[in-house]
Parts: structure tokens; C-alpha cells; sequence
């Protein structure tokens, strides 16, 4: 876990694949204020591009962080409006 900032939530997509783990991410940031900080534990390897692109194509989050575990890649989004 990153000490770097401070995790608002956590969304757990284990298990799920394309395209959930992007469609539970998009939902989970939208309930999240401004500045806030969503870390997303995903075990598909896909999730790594997927919420990559999603971030750069949508206003208002910023891919924080990744990290790529032994079974477990984990996602740090900042909503930003």
C-alpha cells in the first residue's frame, strides 16, 4: 500500500473482468468528492490498460498510481472535479 496519499475508498473488482472492473470504477468515483483518492484492487492483467485508458479519456479523474502485484494490480484515481 502507498504511503504517498490518502485513500478515500476502496473498490474491490477481484474476480471480474473486462469490462467491469472500468464500469465498477467509473461508478465508484462518482460518488466520490473532489481531491479524493479511489484505489481499485483488480486481478485482471487487462485492468492495467483498461483503467489506464479510461482515466486519459475522461474528465474530472487522474490515474494516480498502479501498481502491479503477483495476483493483484492495484489503481489509485484521483477525482479532480
Amino acid at each position: 500500500m502507498s504511503a504517498e496519499f490518502d485513500i478515500t475508498e476502496t473498490l474491490d473488482v477481484k474476480g471480474a473482468s473486462c469490462p467491469m472492473p472500468v464500469v465498477k470504477t467509473k461508478s465508484a468515483i462518482d460518488d466520490l468528492a473532489e481531491g479524493e483518492i479511489l484505489e481499485v484492487l483488480a486481478t485482471d492483467p487487462g485492468s492495467m490498460s483498461d483503467i489506464d485508458g479510461w482515466a486519459s479519456g475522461t474528465d474530472g479523474v487522474e490515474l494516480v498510481d498502479q501498481e502491479e502485484g503477483d495476483d493483484v494490480y492495484t489503481h489509485y484515481i484521483r477525482k479532480t472535479e
